[in-house]
């Protein structure tokens, strides 16, 4: 054959490179590390910002170890002096209350009027004697109702006014009451126009 043959020097080239590669590597270690490069700022502007809060924060430490040093690091707290058994809560701020709907739908109704509160009259023996003999009204009232509320209810319902209420509450638990009426009113004309005679 008359073609270009290849020229083994080449070959020959990268065996000896190998093999002075091989032998570098037994010297030094096959794991060798590489050295880091470490880049370093050259500019001289940042150099002195970064120096600048290493003084501040060296300064800053060296003042809280010298407070530290004269309180010492367990310093104790004053402790309040109590000369009272009690003690009260603090007064806090109280604000007035604004509800967005009555709580409510209707105001309340006041149960205690005078229709509730005077029944009706006594009609015995013993009531008339005292309608003509002590200018004196009877009346069976309720339980919960008072002296101030029986003499308003009367002066509501016949237009006349007490001088003096006397209660009490029979053993069967119902309240009578003794209303004498001033010397301006006459009990027997009040009695007519109630009906009681």
């Amino acid at each position: 054959s008359t073609g270009p043959r290849r020229s083994s020097s080449p070959a020959k080239g990268g065996a000896a490179a190998k093999a002075s590669k091989t032998a570098a590597a037994a010297k030094t270690g096959l794991r060798s590390k590489k050295p880091r490069t470490v880049r370093k700022s050259t500019s001289c502007s940042d150099a002195g910002k970064k120096a600048a809060p290493a003084k501040g924060g060296a300064a800053a430490k060296a003042s809280k170890t010298a407070a530290a040093a004269k309180t010492g690091l367990r310093s104790k707290k004053p402790r309040t002096v109590r000369k009272s058994t009690s003690f009260n809560r603090p007064k806090t701020l109280k604000l007035t209350r604004k509800p967005a709907y009555p709580r409510l739908s209707a105001p309340k109704v006041n149960k205690m009027d005078q229709f509730q509160i005077i029944k009706y009259p006594l009609t015995t023996e013993s009531a008339m004697k005292k309608i003509e003999d002590n200018n004196t009204l009877v009346f069976i009232v309720d339980v919960r109702s008072n002296k101030r509320q029986i003499s308003q209810a009367v002066k509501k319902m016949y237009d006349i006014v007490c001088a003096r209420v006397n209660t009490l509450v029979r053993p069967d638990g119902v309240k009578k009451a003794y209303v004498r009426l001033t010397q301006d009113f006459d009990a027997l004309d009040v009695a007519n126009k109630i009906g009681i005679i």
